[in-house]
């Protein structure tokens, strides 16, 4: 029995490879259209939809459309107009989609408020409006353990204040006390070091471009600040 399902386990992860391996025509056209795209543009995959003919181009993060000999470039939503979901959108969530226990949580601030059982991170700069707006939000929602990565990308201080939080007694506090009162943590010894650097390598590995950035426990992310309404149904979805 063991050997069966080691059998099996083995041919269905064939199987996987096999379903996403690229086409010879999907292959054409990444050859075609890579070089068109710029300097250091990368077709991370090419795949064949179910409308229009279209081929679908995930480009650092974006998706585009060409046709089947690469000729034209489409740049915008496809909707289904029945229903009007946007595809486009779907599958931009899909390909975005990180898996959450491979963020490396130490380099985060940890905050765990009532039972904790729901779980986000997020990637904030210490100048960010739109993250204190975020701040804000979270004062009103109970039982979430939050992972915050001091993401510094706004401003030449932002490393400066980040750096404060981070060697203060209790950074909880600290983060706090600025975000939400505007009071600065006191300067941090000169001994003291950060995650700065490698939290910024790791979000520009996941190309955030902007703060905050929410990633939700089954690895989905919303770019931006979410009132208390549309954050509470996010989480009821985890």
């Amino acid at each position: 029995m063991k050997l069966y399902k080691s059998v099996l386990a083995v041919s269905l992860a064939l199987s996987t490879l096999v379903a996403c391996a690229e086409t010879p025509q999907e292959a054409k056209i990444k050859k075609l259209i890579e070089p068109r795209l710029g300097d250091g543009a990368v077709v991370e995959s090419v795949r064949k939809t179910p409308y229009g003919g279209l081929y679908e181009l995930h480009v650092g993060g974006d998706i585009l459309y060409t046709d089947e000999q690469a000729n034209y470039l489409f740049v915008g939503r496809v909707m289904d107009s029945k229903t009007f979901k946007d595809l486009t959108k779907s599958r931009v969530d899909e390909v975005s989609r990180i898996k959450f226990a491979d963020l490396p949580l130490e380099m985060a601030i940890k905050s765990v408020k009532g039972d904790g059982k729901r779980v986000i991170a997020v990637f904030e700069d210490p100048n960010c409006g739109y993250c204190k707006r975020f701040r804000q939000t979270l004062q009103g929602v109970d039982n979430v353990t939050v992972y915050t990565f001091l993401y510094n990308i706004l401003s030449e201080d932002s490393g400066v204040k980040a750096k404060n939080v981070w060697c203060a007694a209790d950074r909880n506090k600290a983060w706090d006390d600025w975000m939400l009162r505007g009071k600065e943590a006191a300067a941090a010894p000169a001994a003291c070091t950060t995650p700065n650097d490698k939290v910024l390598a790791l979000g520009q590995k996941l190309r955030i471009t902007g703060t905050p950035t929410i990633f939700f426990a089954d690895g989905s992310r919303v770019p931006g600040a979410m009132d208390v309404k549309a954050f509470e149904a996010k989480l009821a979805t985890q």
